[in-house]
This record gives C-alpha cells, sequence and structure tokens, in this order.
C-alpha cells in the first residue's frame, strides 16, 4: 500500500493515507478557532493530507485543560472556515471533541475538576470531584450536542479523545475509576454512551473515529494492552476509524516523546489492536520518515505523521514526486506548547509553521537578480542562501570550516540527537540542489564583502565563538566549552569531568549523557534544584534525570561555581553559600556562547548566532527572513508576532 492510495470512510473519499492529528496550538481566539488556525490547516491539506484533524475542543465550558484551549460551542465559525480551506484540496477534516476531567486546570474555569473517583492527578494534586449521573449525561449531552455543531458546520466527521489527558480515558482505567456503581462495574459504559450519542449525533454518513489509549504503561491498574483489544472490540460498531495511541495518568509524555523513543513505537501495539477489529486502523507515535510510514502500511490502514508535517505542510506531495522533505527531528522543542509562556505551535527547522498569516510564503515570493554571498555555512546561513537561490538570485556560501551546519553538527552526536544532522544535511543538500556554490574551508575578506555587497547583497551568518569563564580557572585543569568538547570527543577528554550548566537546557544534559558512556566519571553543576530544568517544556525533564542517574552522573544542584584551583572545582549553594569541592581533570562550560561580530560592521544583513547565540528555532528563522528580504532595500529580521 503506498501513502498516496485513495481510499473511502464513510463514503467520503480520502486522498492519501497520512494524518494530520490533533495537537495543541495555542492559536485560538477568544476559545475558537482563528483564521490562524484556518491557513495552518489549508497548508497542510494543501500538502497533499488526507485526513485533518482538528485540534480537540472541549465538549463543556468546565473543561478549560490551558488558556487557549478551544470550546466546542464557541467553534462553529472556525469549523466552517476550516472545512471549506480545505475541501479544495481533497483533505478529510475532522473535528476532535474531549474532555480531560480530573487531568484538566481549574486554574481558568475557577471550577471543580470532575472526574470519575477521587483521585489526584499526580501533576498538579488536585483533587476532583467524584461525577453524580447528572454531571456524566452532562458530559454524554456535551459530546452529542458538540458533534452535531461540527457536522452542522461543515466537518466531514468526529474523533473522540479518549487518550492520555482525556476523561473518557480516566473512566476506562482502573488508576482513577474505582467506582462501585455501573459506570465502575463496567468501565466502557461511559465511552460506550458516548460514542452511541455521537453516532445518532452524525448519521451513518459522517465520519466518526475514536482515539484510544490501548496501553498506559502502568500494568498494575491501568489500560493495557489485553484489555485495550477488548474495548477496541466492543465499540467497532459505532466507529469508522481506530486511532491507537498509548499513555495515561503515570505517562502522558509517552504519548508524543521527544527523539530518546525510538520512532515507530506503537507498531506492535498497533497490529495487535488491528487483529482485533475490521475497521480501518491508524499508527501513531513519532511516525516522521516515509519510508517508516510506507513500512506500516503493509500493517495498518493510516499513518499519523503530525510533527513531520509541522516540519514540512508539503509531506505527502514531495514525497509523491520523489523529493526529500524537509525532516522532523522529533525534538519537541517548539511544537510541544503546553508550557507557562503560552507559546505558538512551531517547528525549529520551520519557524513559519503556526504564522502562514504572518510569515512571508516561500512559493510566491518575488523574483530577483544580482549576486549574494552569506558569509557562513551553519543553518541560518543555509536557510538565507537556500531561500535567495529559490528567488533567482547567484549565490554562494563562504564557510570557514571544513563542514556546512554550523552548531547543529558540532552537536548532533549522540543516541537519537543524529536526527539534528538530517536537518543540516537536508538545508546543505537543498542549497546544492538549488545551485548555490558552496565553499568549506573558506574565509571571507572585507574586500570579497564590500564587492559582494556592491553586486547584491551580503547576509552574516558568521556564528559564535566561545564565552570565556566567569570564574577564575588555573592551569592544573583542561578548561573548554561545550562545542569545543564536542568536536574533541570523549575518547580525547581525560577525566574526571565537571559540567557546568547554568542554562538547564538539552546541551548539559546531552554532554554528560555522551561522555559517561565513555566510561568517565561526570559531575554537572547547575544552580537550578534540578538538572535539565528547561526540559520539562519537550517533556524529557523526568527522562533525562532518569538516564543521568542510570549512568552514575553526579548531580550537583543550586549551586554555582566560584573558581577552578589545584585540580579542583570550588562551588558554593546558591541559597546558604556553603562551600565545597570537586575534584576534576577537564571543566566543561555549558554557558551560552558570545556572538562572532568581527563582520557584522562591515555591512550586511546579521542573521542567528552572530546577533546572539540562541537556538536553531532563531537561527533559521532569521536565515529565512534575510531570504525573503536581501535585496529589497529591507534588511530588518525581527518578526512580529499577532
Amino acid at each position: 500500500m503506498s501513502l498516496h492510495e485513495h481510499t473511502t470512510l464513510a463514503g467520503h473519499l480520502v486522498r492519501s493515507r497520512v494524518v494530520f492529528g490533533p495537537h495543541e496550538t495555542n492559536l485560538a481566539v477568544g476559545r475558537g478557532f482563528s483564521d490562524r488556525h484556518r491557513a495552518y490547516y489549508q497548508r497542510r491539506a494543501e500538502g497533499g493530507a488526507g485526513i485533518v484533524v482538528t485540534e480537540t475542543a472541549s465538549v463543556l465550558e468546565n473543561d478549560w485543560p490551558y488558556e487557549r484551549a478551544p470550546l466546542a460551542s464557541r467553534c462553529g465559525p472556525g469549523w466552517q472556515a476550516i472545512s471549506s480551506a480545505c475541501a479544495p484540496h481533497g483533505s478529510l477534516v475532522l473535528a476532535s471533541l474531549g474532555h480531560t476531567g480530573m487531568q484538566g486546570s481549574s486554574a481558568y474555569s475557577q471550577s471543580v475538576l470532575w472526574g470519575p473517583s477521587r483521585v489526584a492527578d499526580p501533576v498538579t494534586r488536585e483533587v476532583p470531584m467524584m461525577m453524580e449521573q447528572n454531571d456524566i449525561d452532562a458530559v454524554v449531552e456535551g459530546f452529542r450536542t458538540s458533534a452535531a455543531l461540527a457536522v452542522n458546520s461543515g466537518m466531514d466527521g468526529i474523533e473522540i479523545d479518549a487518550g492520555p489527558r482525556s476523561i473518557l480515558r480516566q473512566f476506562l482505567s482502573g488508576l482513577t475509576n474505582t467506582r462501585a456503581d455501573r459506570y465502575g462495574r463496567d468501565r466502557l459504559t461511559l465511552l460506550r454512551e458516548v460514542l452511541h450519542a455521537v453516532r445518532g449525533s452524525v448519521g451513518a454518513n459522517r465520519v466518526v473515529s475514536l482515539r484510544l489509549s490501548c496501553d498506559e504503561q502502568a500494568p498494575w491498574e491501568g489500560v493495557t494492552p489485553e484489555l485495550a483489544v477488548g474495548y477496541a472490540s466492543e465499540l467497532e460498531r459505532y466507529l469508522d476509524l481506530l486511532v491507537v495511541v498509548r499513555g495515561g495518568l503515570y505517562s502522558t509524555a509517552g504519548y508524543r516523546p521527544d527523539f530518546h523513543a525510538e520512532p515507530n513505537f506503537n507498531r506492535e501495539l498497533c497490529r495487535t489492536v488491528k487483529a482485533a477489529v475490521s475497521i480501518p486502523v491508524v499508527l501513531q507515535g513519532s511516525v516522521v520518515d516515509i519510508a517508516d510510514a510506507h513500512d506500516a502500511l503493509e500493517h495498518v490502514d493510516f499513518v499519523e505523521m503530525t510533527r513531520a508535517q509541522i516540519a514540512d505542510p508539503d509531506l505527502v506531495v514531495k514525497s509523491a514526486r520523489g523529493d526529500q522533505p524537509r525532516p522532523c527531528v522529533l525534538c519537541n522543542q517548539t511544537c510541544l506548547v503546553r508550557d507557562p509562556r503560552n507559546p505558538v505551535v512551531t517547528c525549529v527547522g520551520n519557524p513559519s509553521a503556526g504564522f502562514e498569516t504572518i510569515d512571508p510564503d516561500e512559493r510566491e515570493q518575488d523574483s530577483i537578480s544580482g549576486r549574494v554571498l552569506v558569509v557562513g555555512g551553519g543553518p541560518a546561513g543555509l536557510e538565507a542562501a537556500r531561500i535567495l537561490a529559490g528567488r533567482g538570485a547567484v549565490v554562494t556560501v563562504g564557510e570557514q570550516s571544513s563542514r556546512f551546519g554550523g552548531m547543529i553538527r558540532t552537536f548532533a552526536q549522540g543516541k537519537g540527537r543524529s536526527r539534528f544532522s538530517l536537518l543540516a544535511q537536508w538545508l546543505e543538500d537543498e542549497c546544492r540542489r538549488s545551485g548555490v556554490t558552496m565553499l568549506t574551508e573558506r574565509t571571507v575578506s572585507s574586500p570579497e564583502i564590500d564587492d559582494a555587497r556592491g553586486r547584491g547583497g551580503v547576509v552574516i551568518a558568521s556564528g559564535s565563538i566561545p564565552r570565556p569563564p566567569t570564574y577564575s580557572v588555573d592551569t592544573s585543569v583542561l578548561w573548554m566549552d561545550a562545542a569545543q568538547a564536542q568536536r574533541l570527543g570523549g575518547d580525547s577528554i581525560k577525566g574526571p569531568v565537571v559540567l557546568v550548566d547554568p542554562l538547564g537546557g538539552p546541551i548539559g544534559v546531552a554532554v554528560a549523557e555522551e561522555l559517561a558512556q565513555c566510561g568517565l566519571e561526570i559531575s554537572i553543576v547547575t544552580p537550578d534544584t534540578i538538572v535539565g530544568s528547561r526540559l520539562g517544556m519537550s517533556g524529557d525533564l523526568v527522562g533525562a534525570n532518569t538516564r543521568l542517574q542510570q549512568a552514575g552522573v553526579n548531580r550537583v544542584c543550586s549551586s554555582r561555581v566560584r573558581a577552578v584551583v589545584d585540580g579542583c572545582v570550588r562551588i558554593e549553594n546558591v541559597y546558604t553559600d556553603v562551600a565545597a569541592g570537586i575534584r576534576c581533570a577537564t571543566v566543561i562550560d555549558c554557558s551560552p556562547r558570545l556572538p562572532d561580530s568581527s563582520l557584522r560592521y562591515l555591512a550586511g544583513t546579521g542573521v542567528g548566532d552572530t546577533i546572539a547565540p540562541r537556538t536553531v528555532l532563531e537561527s533559521i528563522h532569521e536565515g529565512r527572513r534575510a531570504g525573503f528580504t536581501t535585496g529589497t532595500g529591507f534588511n530588518s529580521v525581527e518578526r512580529i508576532d499577532s
């Protein structure tokens, strides 16, 4: 079976076997779908998605799990706009409906959480009220009326959420449902009632899909694959489609993990459930590579490739013509948006995702002529070169080192992180395909910059340089920054090693893991109360600390470095000023680097780390903006969000 093979669901033509699944976007306005939602989904429909499932809308007003969560009763106009925008491109559009129950939040609704039993959520520790019959009836009615509104607003069908955060899964699970009534004796009762009501509401000619958690990864009391097979078998009479997922009360991160989890992790689970039902089944679970998706279709009917289509909305049409889509690196750094900052969904490799109504569309840019010199072949420089070449400029990239990719290449080592090298390679390959002249080990001179500026334009993407230590270091140890350590490699570093990590991001943890695997004695020092404090936003905080502990890394928290002297790192507690020492032979500082601004005074558009060392997202975004604006007389690279 091919990704591009057509099929039908409930009499509706489905143009491909690829699903763009429901996920939080923070694009809502007033709890309704916005025009940015419309553009976001339309872009994936244009790119060939067979099924587009919109962000899950709460079926009752008391469910307000995050600030910009859609509310079904306010989504009619938005569903209509999305349906109308996607229909010309042949995508089937489903409205996801749900209620997060005890795993929601009372911060916005200011009302008590609902749950099947008085079991506190392990994350928020908030205890819900135990639902009475009238509350249960309200949930069933909420799903029924919301489904009717969605199909009356032009949606092709409904997807019911019984996934890791759903009240419907909470009723299915012995972890959260300890009731003695019929909803506890037969835990499938509520989900059965909801599906019966929804099917009766939308009729036989609309698609009804179920997103079902088939493994809570808590076999002592939760939903197991064996239980899920029975649930799916009984419920399929209501359904046209079943999406097999995993995760639950104690494993919500298992639903959409980062690159530390193997891609396609649900294949065997999905195959087990598929064998028990006769309806089409969707594989979900870090399916991001075209070859893996094709292989999966030997055993399932559809593949959900949500993050892959955030990274490249044209994934399906590109694969059909043999082109390589922009890769998803499974980092979760900007597409996982459930955090206090309320960031808009986007992608480190495709910063225009989520900003379709704001950022320029590279397919619609004016042609330019002339020559452009890009100084630096990191992600910012390569993205600028790619866009400029696509607009018609004659582009040369001069890279001082022996390879392209900048800091992406430097840190793309170790398990999982090698996926970042795929993004660097894609940028390089696209530049070469577009006719960009690519020069390595090339130091660009001032006269060359002046000459290029006169003939067309210059983009300065020269990157960053190490930051000197902010504490005294004597000659008893070898000191280096994280990038230098990565280039040197663990086999060439002498231990014991102390890593200084004031950022709490992925770099310090990654370097510590890699060096520990080389058999070195590692200590990581952070001013935070936990190592990798920023990793909660990508879902890897618990996983990172678990891996470090298993690797034997000594985690020294709430501490700052004062000096390195006599083969010892002198530290003090940030709260008590109590001093201590850690013996070492090497110190690796994971502090942010400094911009290499040596060429910016020569004029040209500065992008990425040469302005301020940040993340891949900012580098590629600013490279894109430089590609759109260089040669137009407008050199600003600032984004204006709305």
